[in-house]
């Protein structure tokens, strides 16, 4: 069993359950809807990335809390993380980009390398649609931020994402020019 800020995940043989925990700190009623419509927004996500030609896990079954997803054998991307892996995401994101997906939640421990070598999505609790440039600068400048403090060859391994991301998604230099927008802005915030 683990324990995330959101939610339980339980890996029983072949399924996983994802079960969206109580809020005590929200009112209940306003809690239970909140976990219902994360729920159902999560496994509305899930298909339609799937649907765009993104790998991610097959959703068995939804409750008003829960969902059953396939389990996903392989290595979390973090741990076999090379040019290749980190092109083919930056191919995948580029998907989920045009097709209006933000992931919100984008790092090397939310990409599993399947067994059989395919390249996995799995977290959408976060993901929402929209188009904007803003959101999916946001989304890239998070997934360089991971890839920053994650790995040593952070700046070739952002040139490959950024080669694969263009391949898939016609508008990726207006989403590179805001992240550096981004970064910029991040650079000059005044801290306490």
């Amino acid at each position: 069993m683990i324990q995330c800020a959101e939610a339980i995940v339980e890996i029983k043989g072949d399924l996983v359950y994802k079960r969206r925990i109580e809020k005590r700190y929200r009112v209940k009623e306003i809690d239970e809807r909140i976990r219902k419509e994360r729920t159902k927004s999560e496994a509305k996500i899930i298909s339609e990335a799937r649907r765009k030609g993104v790998p991610t896990p097959i959703i068995f079954d939804i409750t008003d809390y829960e969902l059953v997803m396939e389990r996903i054998e392989g290595d979390l991307a973090r741990e076999v993380i090379n040019d290749a892996i980190i092109e083919r995401i930056g191919e995948l994101v580029g998907i989920l980009h045009k097709n209006g997906i933000i992931h919100s939640d984008l790092t090397t421990s939310n990409i599993i390398v399947g067994s059989d070598n395919v390249v996995y999505f799995i977290d959408f609790g976060l993901s929402f649609i929209e188009s904007s440039t803003e959101a999916r600068g946001v989304d890239v400048h998070l997934f360089f931020q991971s890839l920053r403090g994650t790995h040593e060859s952070y700046e070739q391994l952002k040139l490959s994402f950024i080669k694969g991301y263009r391949r898939t998604f016609t508008n990726a230099s207006q989403v590179l020019k805001r992240v550096k927008e981004i970064e910029r802005r991040g650079r000059y915030v005044e801290r306490k």
